[in-house]
This record gives structure tokens, sequence and C-alpha cells, in this order.
């Protein structure tokens, strides 16, 4: 069995967001298989990670604080996993943050936004960013993306093809029935139809376009905005004191149960972001038969297939018209229908054949 080390700290972060979800799905992919022996790697904390959170492998803690450790790993190329782990066969690094490497080092990058869009981030994190892209360039035996769309932009950013990997990541499926839909429409006092976004409140996800096309919505339909904030948005500010305020609800983070209950009661999902690693939230819409709004050219492309409409995230125009079609009955009744096919192709059984596959290919290296 191969003793695999994976790095987890971002479940203890304030807003562990997409790349938690990430690690944790494949923490759990992993696990089941019964192929590996998977070991988690964090800083030091005082407590747990929150309940949703929680690791579901066993966790082992460096001596430092999150910040120490981030800032020691970029800077000093210390402390070594193994100091936590004991000896390992592969590390992986399910951030940007990258640890000095004793056995090989897997590392997954899951997409360079603030390349892209560095006003988008803090100058903290623009630094943190370009200094865990260094070091993956120069210290990483292979580097796993999650979108053709992120393989191609490490090309461009001088990664060597022959070290990418593309592993699509997986959808957690939860079944829902008519009682869950009633209980979330009357807990969070929604009406009958609504539009949904989800995800962290941050620039790149685009919600003031969104709420600029809602504006041509027409009444009684409501949008609601699921998530925790992130950083460099306002969202309030955004929404402002218009009529429009009326007709938003921000419900912030909402637990696991819920969200799919959301989704399922959603009249349409509409997630116009700038720029995705991958875009779990479009693959929960799809997998609860939601109709899907999403942008062209980036990953949220590659997910949707023919099973949602895409739309120019830059205009605002465009992603209303989006919205109206997607609540038209007969389009709604197609995406319906084709959503649970295409999100049931995102399995977490296929991610964690791929990841084994990774880490056998570098422990022979």
């Amino acid at each position: 069995m191969l003793r695999v080390a994976m790095t987890l700290e971002q479940c203890w972060h304030r807003v562990p967001g997409g790349v938690a979800v990430a690690a944790l799905g494949m923490a759990r992919a992993l696990r089941d298989t019964h192929k590996i022996h998977l070991t988690g790697v964090a800083a030091a904390h005082r407590r747990p990670a929150p309940p949703q959170w929680t690791p579901p492998v066993p966790v082992r803690r460096l001596s430092l604080p999150r910040p120490l450790l981030y800032e020691a790993w970029h800077r000093l190329r210390a402390p070594a996993v193994e100091r936590a782990t004991g000896p390992v066969d592969v590390i992986h690094a399910t951030t940007m943050a990258i640890p000095p490497r004793k056995a090989p080092l897997v590392v997954t990058i899951h997409d360079l936004a603030w390349i892209a869009n560095p006003g988008h981030f803090t100058p903290h994190g623009v630094r943190f960013f370009e200094r865990g892209l260094e070091l993956a360039r120069r210290d990483a035996d292979l580097v796993l993306c999650p979108s053709a769309a992120t393989l191609e932009d490490c090309k461009e950013h001088g990664f060597d093809g022959g070290r990418l990997r593309h592993i699509p990541l997986g959808v957690e499926i939860r079944p829902i029935d008519p009682e869950d839909v009633a209980r979330v429409r009357s807990g969070y006092g929604l009406t009958e139809r609504y539009v949904m976004w989800t995800g962290t409140i941050e620039p790149r996800k685009n919600l003031p376009r969104l709420l600029e096309a809602f504006r041509s919505i027409p009444k009684p339909v409501e949008l609601i905005l699921v998530g925790p904030s992130g950083w460099n948005e306002d969202i309030d500010q955004t929404i402002g004191s218009s009529e429009l305020r009326t007709r938003v609800r921000t419900l912030g983070f909402v637990p696991k149960n819920d969200l799919a209950a959301l989704y399922k009661g959603a009249s349409v999902f509409c997630f116009p972001s700038l720029l995705e690693g991958f875009g779990f939230p479009i693959l929960e819409a799809m997998a609860q038969g939601t109709p899907v709004v999403t942008s062209i050219g980036t990953s949220t492309e590659e997910l949707a297939g023919d099973a949602a409409l895409l739309v120019d995230p830059l205009d605002p125009g465009a992603i209303a018209a989006g919205i109206k079609r997607a609540l038209d009955m007969r389009t709604a009744t197609r995406l319906s229908a084709a959503g649970p096919s295409r999100a049931a192709e995102f399995g977490w059984d296929k991610t964690a054949v791929a990841l084994i596959d990774a880490y056998r290919e570098v422990s022979r290296a």
C-alpha cells in the first residue's frame, strides 16, 4: 500500500471554499478504495475543523500555526510533512501551499485566476500564489488539473506538458424529495419561483453583472445568493437601496442538506463566473435536475456540455436572456432531463482511480 500525505489545512480556513470541497472529496474517495494509506497534514490548531469540513481521514498536525507554516514552507522549505506523518511514499499538495519534498511531490493547481485578474485578490494573496506557482514549477513531479482549461493555462505559464495531468473532480449527489424542498422554502421564506446562485462572494464570481441582469427578470421571481462573504466584494453595497433589494435574498452559508434542497427547488441556477478551475455548483445543480445558465469560455463550459445554457459573463443582457430562456417551460424541461445524466459522468470513484495512477507513476520514477 502506498503511503500518501495530503495537505488538508484549507478545512480550517475562514472560507474553506471549493479547494476544501475538492480535497475532502478526494480524501473520501481515496479512503473508500482501500488501496492506499492516506494521512492528512495540517497546521497547529486548538480546535477541530468545523463539522461540515471535518476530514474523513486521520490528520497529523505540524507544530506551527497556519501563517507561520505557510511562510516557512514557502521561504525556508521546512518543516517536512514527514515530521508529522512519518515516512511517506508521496506528498500531495492540494492547494498552492507547497510543502518541501523529501518524497515525490504531486500538486493540484485548481486555477490561475490571480494571474488573469490580480485585482480580484489581496496583495498578500497574489504574493502567496506566485510563490506557490514558482515552487510547483520547480519541485512538483506531477501537476494535477481539474479541467482542461486549467491545464492549458498551466502550459502557457511555464509547465512542461509532460508533467501535467487532467484529473476531473466529482460531485456528491444527494437524493432530495418534495418534503425537503418544502422545508427549505418555508425555513428560508422563499417564493415558489427563484433563481439561485451559490459560491464564495468575491469579485471573479461576477455578482454585479448577475444583479444587473436580474433587473429585467419579471416578477415574482426572486434571486437568492447562497454562500459566505470572501474578499474584495461588498454585496450589500452592490445591491444598493433600489427596488432590487426587495427581490434579492442573501442567505449566507447553509448546511449541505439545505443546499441540495435549495438547488432542487430553484427554477434556474445561474453561475456566470468570470473564471473557474472546475465549478462544483454547476454539477450540484444539474444533479438535482435544475436548469443551469453558466459562462462560456472557462471550465464551466467544459462541465456544462450540452446540458446547460452558455452565456457571455461580461454581458448582463446575455445573462438575462439566458435566465429567461431557462425559465421557459420547454427549455427547462430539456435541461432538467439532461442535467442529472451529465452530472453522473463526474464520479469521485473515477477521480480516485486517476489519483492512484498518478501516485504510482511518481512513486516508481
